[in-house]
């Protein structure tokens, strides 16, 4: 049995959630669905009342001028603050080692850029770098929406015991491959072998001491 297509009321919600943080706006909405504006319009105002109505549900559509963003409910705002918090006690997982890696050879990058090379949705992991204060925004993109570009901490450095960026371990293939065609798992293996790094000179470190 096949799928059926999802409805064009999906298909604004999908576009809504993929966006993130930044949102996307009404032009690019009708441009990637070729639906009207004021048929957006419409089934975004049914989504706000879909979600207003139901108890059960945590989003919420924001708006800012023509720019919508799918968001938590207000009063979900003790829980999600004691989900970035936990975190912090917490080693980095391998996806968020994966959106750090290529934020740090790839920096100044947008969430767009990266989601591309990971090939699935980053705003959670790069809320939970921030959170930690491994990675920050530089300032925005000159481009439609001017999404936020993100760099890199000084205390991404000390994670990793670097004193600058340069220290960073040479990507593997880099000769055979335009970084573009790179996938996050060759950026993550970079980032692991400057990792193993500081786990050996800190061992040395301490049998030194010792």
């Amino acid at each position: 049995m096949k799928n059926s297509a999802p409805s064009n009321l999906a298909q604004i919600e999908g576009l809504l959630f993929i966006a993130g943080d930044e949102g996307i706006t009404l032009g690019d909405l009708a441009k990637i669905t070729g639906f009207m504006k004021p048929a957006i319009v419409g089934m975004i105002d049914q989504l706000k009342t879909k979600y207003a109505e139901d108890s059960n549900s945590a989003l919420v559509v924001l708006n800012s001028a023509e720019t919508y963003r799918l968001a938590t409910k207000h009063s979900l705002s003790p829980v999600i603050k004691r989900y970035f918090e936990v975190p912090l006690t917490m080693p980095l997982t391998k996806a968020l080692l994966e959106v750090l890696a290529i934020v740090a050879y790839r920096q100044p990058i947008t969430r767009l850029e990266i989601d591309d090379i990971r090939g699935v949705q980053s705003s959670g992991s790069l809320q939970k770098l921030m959170a930690r204060g491994l990675i920050d925004t530089h300032g925005r993109l000159d481009a439609p929406g001017r999404p936020f570009l993100y760099v890199t901490t000084e205390a991404f450095l000390n994670y990793f015991g670097m004193t600058t960026i340069k220290d960073l371990p040479p990507l593997a293939k880099q000769e055979d491959l335009d970084l573009d065609q790179m996938n996050g798992d060759l950026f993550l293996e970079a980032l692991q072998a400057r990792q193993k790094q500081q786990e050996a000179d800190n061992g040395k470190t301490t049998k030194s001491n010792g």
